[in-house]
């Protein structure tokens, strides 16, 4: 088992993971590990140690995204917002709310609804 706290290349990784999180649209959500296999896998990292760091590292590059990245829109494979503090978790939640993305009695978000594809939407004519 590998120790690798950040991938090998942060500063490239983490511009990669922010250029799909803003792909994600208004009102749908993307799990971690769902923008992890997105990406292509990092130079000189296996696949095995890729698949046990690829979602904390995606969750390290969503926590340090600029201003202007939707990364409230990224939520774990439960569909739930992970906790930090309390604070931003609940701003997390509002955020979420405010597109009309809904929670239910268990703080889960329905990731068949309002989950994303992936996929893009061409611009309208």
């Amino acid at each position: 088992m590998s120790n690798l706290v950040l991938p090998p290349d942060p500063q490239s990784f983490y511009a990669q993971v922010w250029e799909i999180v803003s792909k994600i649209p208004r009102s749908r959500v993307a799990s971690y590990g769902q923008i992890a296999k997105m990406l292509p896998l990092p130079e000189g990292v296996d696949g095995d140690t890729y698949l046990e760091f690829g979602a904390l590292w995606v969750s390290g590059a969503v926590a340090g995204s600029p201003n202007d990245v939707p990364w409230h829109r990224v939520v774990n494979s439960k569909g739930e917002v992970s906790e930090r503090d309390g604070l931003e978790a609940k701003r997390h939640k509002l955020l979420l709310e405010d597109e009309g993305v809904m929670f239910n009695v268990r703080g889960r978000i329905d990731m068949k609804k309002y989950g994303w594809s992936g996929k893009i939407k061409p611009p309208a004519e």
